[in-house]
């Protein structure tokens, strides 16, 4: 009787192993839906004033503490969701996203720091590829202070900050053999055009006494840092030549590459990352900075042709 009682657990263990699907099969997946994503509540609300507004929520999904809201704009079917604060959240909620719905795009509007000194706040920019200014190795200085003892694996290809020696990150997909080795994540061309082809219909920007100006193109970077130093961000503008720098942005970035879903990161500039005189101006500028970036957004989004 023991040993038929274990067998008969052993076979209903087995049939509900060989039974149970992978998650991507038993959660149903909505969409087809463009994500639209911000990571917090200035970023947020200004998303929710121009493409969220009240009475339009087609939807709403509550998965693992976040909301997720299909709204209509623009002929468009939007999923807009938080991505919440840093690296690690925006991968882990870009990925729950693309795992619980159908999405052909991903779009972010939100707030970041200047590295170019040649911006100022108010500006919005939409950079062609997105770097990890926080990949790195940190190393113990030679004793006879002629540099720095580099580990055998490790090539350096950009220029150090003290201790600090910038890496890449290995990355795979699939389709792939073996991880490779990534400096960069590039959004996707046919979006970089289609901001380029919206920028005519921008209506004025103002910041202050002045309009705020928009491009399209460079370079943003991304890491787990909140920046306010004066000697990192000019190290951060010689190596990577960075327009922006942000705690978000190449994270979707390496998680949209990984499944070649399409994606475009619109930042507007509340700060210069550290380099003003005395307190830093995010506080102050954070609302109506955010704003910019959402109205740009929504202008590209008027700009992309609507799914028939």
């Amino acid at each position: 009787m023991k040993r038929a009682l274990t067998l008969l657990l052993l076979l209903l263990i087995g049939a509900g192993c060989a039974s149970t699907p992978s998650p991507r099969a038993w959660v149903h997946r909505p969409g087809p839906f463009i994500a639209v994503m911000a990571a917090y509540p200035p970023e947020i609300e200004a998303n929710e004033a121009v493409f969220g507004g009240p009475g339009i929520t087609r939807s709403t999904w509550h998965i693992d503490g976040l909301v997720f809201r299909h709204v209509r704009f623009a002929g468009h079917d939007l999923l807009l969701f938080p991505s919440g604060v840093s690296m690690v959240n925006a991968a882990m909620n870009t990925q729950r996203a693309l795992d619980r719905f159908r999405i052909s795009h991903v779009f972010f509007a939100g707030i970041a720091g200047a590295i170019d000194p040649r911006h100022h706040i108010g500006d919005v920019v939409i950079p062609e590829r997105w770097y990890h200014h926080s990949e790195a190795a940190y190393l113990n200085p030679r004793p006879d202070g002629s540099g720095y003892i580099l580990p055998d694996y490790f090539k350096p290809k950009r220029e150090n900050l003290g201790f600090i020696f910038p890496d890449a990150v290995e990355v795979i997909r699939d389709g792939m053999d073996r991880p490779e080795s990534r400096e960069s994540f590039e959004a996707d061309p046919a979006l970089l055009d289609l901001a380029r082809r919206a920028l005519p219909g921008l209506p004025p920007l103002p910041m202050g006494r002045r309009n705020a100006e928009v491009s399209v193109g460079g370079q943003g970077i991304s890491g787990p840092v909140f920046l306010d130093n004066r000697q990192y961000r000019e190290w951060a503008f010689r190596v990577w030549k960075a327009d922006c720098l942000d705690m978000e942005s190449t994270a979707i970035a390496q998680v949209c590459w990984t499944h070649r879903v399409p994606f475009l990161i619109v930042r507007s500039l509340s700060d210069l990352a550290g380099g003003q005189e005395g307190v830093n101006d995010a506080d102050r500028t954070e609302r109506p900075v955010a704003r910019h970036a959402s109205l740009v957004l929504g202008e590209i989004l008027r700009t992309l042709p609507a799914r028939r």
